[in-house]
């Protein structure tokens, strides 16, 4: 089955409700499929590898790339700015790829005024209880900005309705075989499908 052009899947989630592992496991475990890394200007965590995790850069060239329009979205989050590569996401959509961006609800509305055909994805924590103490157990924030992300947690799920599916990651296994039939079934729609070919069948 060919397709005309990859897929952009956007994921979405409160952070500590698992998003970024479910695109990394997501990738490793579908074929033609890749996860956009995403520039940051936020410091790197334990065991963060510049160019695989995020591309790593200083405020002063992250707004410069928005000045000259290096991305198809970005978006300032928990004092940090995050963004996507316009012209990576170009190239890997018009080659077939498609493409997981893990982004926050902000960068989701820049993509859904620029790609139409995009398929949005929530992932939602079992609780903010539950929330709340996977950021503990992350140990990689301190106090006051685990409250910061607990408080943006319940504006970003109260943007659950602006995407096309809504995964609950209770156990992250059963999260990602819910995940992974969304691929799979998105990637069997007709309109994607090149129909030249099917003609030649009739």
């Amino acid at each position: 089955m060919k397709k005309t052009e990859g897929i952009v899947f956007v994921v979405s989630a409160p952070s500590g409700a698992g998003k970024t592992s479910l695109c990394r496991a997501i990738t490793d475990s579908l074929e033609n499929l890749t996860h956009s890394v995403s520039t940051t200007t936020r410091k790197p965590r334990p065991g963060e590898i510049d160019g695989r995790d995020y591309f790593f850069v200083t405020e002063e060239r992250f707004r410069s790339m928005i000045q000259s329009g290096d991305f198809a979205e970005w978006a300032e989050v928990h004092s940090n700015m995050y963004g996507t590569s316009r012209r990576v996401l170009d190239d890997m959509v018009t080659r077939g790829i498609d493409v997981i961006l893990d982004i926050d609800t902000q960068g989701a509305r820049q993509i859904k005024a620029k790609f139409d055909k995009a398929v949005y994805l929530f992932i939602m924590p079992p609780s903010l209880e539950i929330l709340e103490e996977r950021l503990r157990n992350r140990k990689s924030d301190h106090e006051e900005e685990i409250k910061k992300r607990m408080l943006r947690a319940k504006d970003e799920i109260r943007d659950y309705t602006m995407y096309d599916y809504l995964i609950v990651n209770r156990d992250f296994d059963r999260a990602l075989t819910e995940l992974r039939s969304i691929i799979i079934a998105e990637r069997c729609r007709t309109r994607l499908v090149e129909g030249s070919w099917i003609k030649e069948l009739l």
